[in-house]
């Protein structure tokens, strides 16, 4: 029997796109799913944060899964978001399961916390609710402690923990207690930042923004950080990543809207907008990453061919 198990490497997370009525823009998205896949990504992640899940009616949410698993067709794994308003995330997780998705990443409760206890029963609800793997996204007020995932670890469907609250020492913790029974992923925000300190707790994947608009280098510095290249991280850091990241803090919602500006500048049939709360990336910034991309393609010019193994 096949060991259950999280995707690994880089993972494809693809923007929503809308067109000029706001209602979903079917060829750009197949458009963005096949680019994450001919550059080499592990997986897709569709109707997630960055596909502002929040914002999709259960229709939008059929469609997005409906376009993901015919575009990847099996090459690689398809992964939901499902999560928040219960009963929702028990209807989006049966209906990933009957359309053939490989699993889901399971968002926090809405809005409100709750006790370990509490937390635990949430996750399990939607887990056991079909056989699909798995993967727990701790962020916001979904804090898992050890024990809770060790509980949870006892889950077959279970394969892995998304980590965006970026507390260290919970997470030397965790992965020093459970070990390789789980995959670990980084899911902080721009996770090419903080992957240096993620990368010797066991972490072997993790959640790319800027792979939508410039994978080769997400790629590149992957590389660099695993063959301890460090001066060609630290030249990346310098260069592209740590001066986006800069502009991706100046407003909330850029997290999503400051990919879908990317994209845009690097010719992707996306366009700059998002449903709100979420705005557009004002022109000031919009005019900072154009800039910095220019800068980018000069130095870290793309390769003809992708060598991804």
């Amino acid at each position: 029997m096949t060991r259950r198990q999280a995707p690994t490497g880089i993972l494809g997370f693809p923007v929503t796109p809308l067109d000029d009525n706001g209602k979903v823009d079917e060829i750009a998205l197949a458009q963005n799913i096949q680019f994450l896949i001919d550059e080499g990504l592990e997986s897709i992640f569709i109707a997630c944060g960055s596909g502002e899940y929040q914002s999709l009616s259960s229709g939008e949410y059929e469609l997005l899964v409906d376009i993901a698993l015919d575009v990847t067709k099996g090459r690689v794994p398809v992964y939901t978001g499902v999560g928040g308003h219960l009963p929702t995330s028990l209807e989006w997780a049966q209906l990933s399961a009957d359309k053939g998705a490989d699993g889901y990443l399971v968002f926090p409760p809405y809005l409100v916390g709750g006790e370990q206890k509490g937390l635990v029963q949430y996750y399990k609800t939607i887990i056991e609710s079909t056989d699909l793997d798995a993967i727990l996204y701790q962020r916001g007020q979904a804090v898992f402690s050890t024990e809770s995932v060790q509980e949870l670890a006892e889950l077959p469907q279970v394969v892995g923990v998304k980590d965006g609250i970026g507390n260290m020492e919970r997470n030397v913790q965790m992965t020093q207690t459970i070990g390789d029974r789980m995959g670990w992923l980084n899911g902080m925000p721009m996770a090419e930042v903080t992957m240096p300190a993620y990368v010797p707790l066991g972490f072997n994947s993790y959640s790319s923004a800027i792979s939508n608009y410039i994978p080769h280098i997400s790629r590149a510095f992957y590389e660099a950080l695993l063959a301890q290249r460090m001066d060609d991280v630290r030249q990346m850091y310098q260069e592209v990543i740590l001066p986006i990241n800069a502009i991706r803090n100046q407003r909330q919602g850029y997290a999503v809207s400051l990919i879908k500006a990317g994209m845009e500048i690097m010719g992707h049939s996306v366009k700059n907008t998002a449903r709100p709360p979420i705005l557009p990336v004002e022109p000031e910034h919009y005019k900072q990453l154009e800039a910095i991309l220019k800068r980018a393609h000069e130095l870290y010019p793309k390769r003809t061919a992708i060598e991804h193994k």
